[in-house]
Order: structure tokens, then sequence, then C-alpha cells
């Protein structure tokens, strides 16, 4: 079970975040509350997170009403480092670095970002820890809280496709996405349930 961190005060102020360490906002305490409380009674064979404080905050308010546990810090699981960029809201990046922008606006890359982690370098590191998570636990559920960026390159690594920049699936704020292992194929189970966030609208239609 892959988590996204609930809100950060960067969120809330539309700031790149890579590897800095904003706390969770007061809003996303109560995202990571509600997670908590949605997950209680579940048992988990393993329960890691993110070292930075917007992961690792979500993951100490989930175990303390779901897991029961503390969590396991893994630098591994951070969000991509974002060089330059990091701090700066969209508006202060198009200034300072409209070469780098523009080539982002038209096909966004990684690598492209001055000073940053890269593509190739970022995508090893996060199916590294995933696979070392999952030949850890051969059986039973597993929770890791971690960043958004972590998870595309999770699902994109399940498709068989490179992220490289690309956010084609939308992941929410203390949301859930779910791999599973069978048979040693990896499966896609679920991606963005936020249904503890909020009341998930349901629409009747008509047989046919």
């Amino acid at each position: 079970m892959l988590v996204r961190h609930g809100q950060s005060t960067w969120n809330r102020e539309h700031r790149i975040q890579g590897q800095l360490d904003p706390p969770l906002s007061p809003e996303g305490l109560r995202q990571a509350e509600l997670l908590g409380a949605r997950l209680a009674g579940r048992k988990f064979a393993g329960f890691y997170a993110s070292d930075l404080k917007r992961a690792f905050e979500t993951a100490q308010a989930i175990g303390a009403l779901a897991a029961g546990v503390q969590p396991e810090a893994m630098t591994s699981l951070r969000e991509i480092y974002l060089g330059e960029w990091e701090g700066l809201r969209t508006e202060e990046i198009e200034q300072r670095f409209p070469e780098a922008w523009a080539a982002w606006v038209e096909e966004p890359d990684w690598d492209v970002v001055p000073g940053g982690e890269g593509a190739a370098s970022f995508e090893t590191r996060v199916t590294s820890a995933l696979d070392e998570i999952f030949r850890r636990h051969l059986h039973g559920d597993v929770l890791v809280v971690t960043h958004g960026g972590v998870i595309q390159v999770a699902l994109h690594s399940v498709v068989g496709k490179p992220s490289r920049g690309l956010f084609p699936f939308k992941i929410q704020n203390a949301s859930i996405t779910l791999l599973e292992k069978r048979d040693g194929r990896m499966l896609i189970g679920g991606v963005n349930d936020i249904a503890h966030l909020e009341n998930v609208l349901v629409t009747e239609v008509g047989p046919g």
C-alpha cells in the first residue's frame, strides 16, 4: 500500500519541495488521521516511510491509529532531488530558468532540472527500494508512506514505461495506491483511493 503524504505547508503554498523538508500543514495532519482511522485494525507485515517530515509525520499519525507500531525510515523513499528548483514556485522557476522551464513545459523530463537528481538515478533508487521491501516481506500487507513522484515511478515500472517526469496518474495527498505481487508478477490493484477523505459520489445509470 503506497500512501502519499498529507498536505504539507509547501503544498498549500504551491512550492516545489523535492528533498527540502517542510512539515505537514494542519490539513495534512487531519488527512493523516482520517487515513489512520480507515486503516485501523489492519495488520501490516511491514511499515516504512520516507524520512522527510511530511511523509514521516503522516506515517506516525497513521501508526498511532492503525498499525500500532512506528514506521521504519528509509532515505531511499524520498522524493526526487530537484536541485536549483527546490523551494521555488513555478512562476519563479520560469523567471530564473527560462530555457530549462521551456524545455520542461514542452516535454517534462527530470534531466532538464538544473543540478537535479535526474530521471535514471531516481527511477533506479525507487525501484531498488521497493524491490528490497518486497524481498523482505513475501507475504502480508506492507504500508509505505512516501511521495507523489515515487508513486508515479512505481506505477510506471509496473506498466513497463519510464516516468522521466511525466505524471499521468492522479496521486492526491493522503491517497492510497495498491501494488500486488502474485506469482512473481506485479499488478496495480488501485490508484489514488481517497474514500477516507471525502464522500464518493455514485451516479446511478439505467440498464444497458
